[in-house]
């Protein structure tokens, strides 16, 4: 399956999200439920202003949705937006997974057989390449 441009755009907006610490822990605490962006702020040492801006990079990768109340922001989690990606993980894990079980089972029979296995007929070997015979340096034809 290809990712179409607008689900790579939303991967890539998800992913960048988490890759920061303090976004994953943010992510965490809201796991909990809701939280005002004061009470995610108090476990860093960073302004309420820092926490608000990993908030927003959050919200756009819709992780995380924002309601003011008042004068408070509270935050909650989106769990629907993760499953983009969890999707994304799984068919990396299904594809990995067959190649390597493929690869054991070809090692298992090469490993009975006592014989290599041999290149597909389709594909070049890895790392081979069809290479003319070249001429030498300096040397004439003749």
């Amino acid at each position: 399956m290809v990712d179409s441009p607008h689900h790579t755009e939303r991967l890539d907006a998800i992913f960048h999200a988490l890759a920061d610490p303090t976004r994953r822990r943010i992510v965490g605490a809201l796991t909990q439920g809701p939280h005002t962006i004061g009470e995610l702020a108090r476990p860093f040492p960073v302004s309420l202003a820092a926490v608000s801006k990993h908030v927003k990079v959050l919200e756009r990768a819709r992780l995380v949705r924002r309601r003011v109340r008042g004068r408070q922001h509270v935050c909650s989690l989106d769990p629907a937006a993760l499953a983009g990606a969890r999707d994304w993980i799984e068919r990396q894990e299904r594809f990995w997974t067959e190649r390597l079980d493929a690869l054991e089972a070809l090692l298992t029979e090469e490993s009975r057989s006592g014989s290599s296995p041999k290149p597909s007929p389709r594909s070049p070997a890895r790392g081979s390449r069809a290479v003319s015979p070249r001429k030498p340096k300096g040397g004439s034809d003749g």
